[in-house]
């Protein structure tokens, strides 16, 4: 029986995917197999040796000591795209209110409450002030082309709008999914210099963070509206600010505002809303349930964050699950220490300082046969199933 730990409330939906026969879901346990886990910081929990894997029913995995696990031999899963569609509807909202000033309006209209009969006048001597530009016709740059930004991208060409898009990672999926009438930024500059809205669809890491700042605005059109639903740090919180107080930036509708922000003029700020939707919550649990199955199961990656993709069919009797570090020789070590076994298939994939073999055989696997695999400098976990 697998015990999963949850540390959030997950959806019903996703959970009835687990096999009661089989898995075992509950707050408290203290020896899971896995967790899975929605908003909940992780960073100062200690893992037991019996986890294996790690599912954030969600796409960031900041709340989560990615690093840590690494070096632990725990895989940490995501699930990209299962809210994408919930974040695309939010872009496309943040796109028409950062151009007719709707929120400013309906908090102005609630001025005129014990007005009576004089509000109809009031409404029509006071709207002009909230006029703003229709978005057709208009360009728009998208930063990032994911699962998110391909969405942005096809909708809002549908809407009338030209559209370019940057993304040197995009992946040929992706690609596949863009509609043929966006059209292809070759640098940041074009989309700063070209659009008049941004949106943003990256990762925060290094490289990106605080990639909307003073420099980058400067480069930009005078009146340019930048949405932000991916990560707030990925927007200087005071360079915004300052943007916007001298109209260089006409909006910033942000999902992660900062306490400067809130009440500063031209800044529309949601509260996280961008994946909160039942459709959203129920897709992220199903894909991370699924995720926990073919690896706790069959030994299967995908969609992980800190190891490789992995995935082959099961041919033999045993299949041995290693994480190990990505260094010379390992296979060759690996080999030697099975060289009493008939290997039927194998599967070795890296990424970055790590790596994972699968290796399938025709009988069992002895103990000092795995106490010789544990044994070889850079191995970090061993399972079997």
């Amino acid at each position: 029986m697998f015990q999963i730990k949850l540390l959030n409330k997950i959806s019903p939906i996703g959970l009835e995917k687990f096999d009661k026969n089989q898995y075992s879901c509950a707050e408290d346990f203290e020896n899971p197999d896995a967790i899975m886990v929605r908003s909940a910081s992780m960073h100062d929990m200690e893992f037991s040796s019996s986890v294996k894997a790690i599912a954030r029913a969600g796409a960031g995995v900041n709340n989560i000591p990615c690093d840590k696990c690494s070096e632990q031999g725990i895989v940490v899963f995501n699930t990209p795209g299962a809210n994408a569609n919930a974040v695309k509807e939010m872009v496309i909202l943040g796109l028409l209110i950062s151009s007719r000033r709707v929120a400013d309006s309906m908090e102005w209209v609630k001025t005129l409450s014990g007005k009576g009969e004089e509000v109809s006048k009031m409404v029509e001597k006071g709207k002009g002030q909230f006029v703003g530009p229709e978005i057709a016709g208009k360009t728009l740059g998208i930063i990032g082309l994911g699962a998110i930004g391909v969405l942005v991208a096809n909708a809002a060409a549908d809407l009338g709008m030209t559209v370019y898009g940057y993304d040197p990672y995009i992946s040929v999926e992706a690609a596949w999914g863009l509609s043929s009438q966006v059209k292809h930024a070759v640098n940041l500059n074009e989309i700063y210099e070209k659009c008049d809205y941004i949106t943003i669809h990256v990762p925060c890491n290094s490289e990106t963070k605080g990639m909307i700042n003073a420099s980058s605005i400067a480069t930009m059109k005078t009146g340019v509206r930048i949405l932000n639903f991916a990560r707030g740090e990925l927007v200087d919180a005071q360079d915004i600010i300052d943007a916007l107080a001298i109209k260089k930036v006409s909006c910033y509708v942000t999902d992660f505002p900062t306490d400067a922000q809130l009440t500063a003029p031209g800044v529309v700020s949601f509260p996280h809303l961008g994946a909160s939707t039942p459709e959203s919550e129920d897709n992220c649990a199903k894909m991370a349930v699924k995720e926990l199955i073919d690896y706790l199961e069959n030994g299967n990656i995908k969609n992980s964050v800190n190891m490789p993709a992995a995935s082959m069919p099961k041919s033999g009797k045993t299949r041995i699950c290693i994480i190990h570090q990505n260094i010379p020789t390992m296979l060759s070590k690996i080999s030697t220490a099975l060289s009493d076994i008939n290997i039927e298939n194998m599967l070795n994939q890296s990424k970055k300082n790590y790596a994972y073999t699968m290796i399938d055989t025709n009988g069992e696997v002895s103990a000092a046969v795995l106490e010789g695999l544990r044994s070889i400098k850079g191995v970090i976990k061993i399972r079997t199933i």
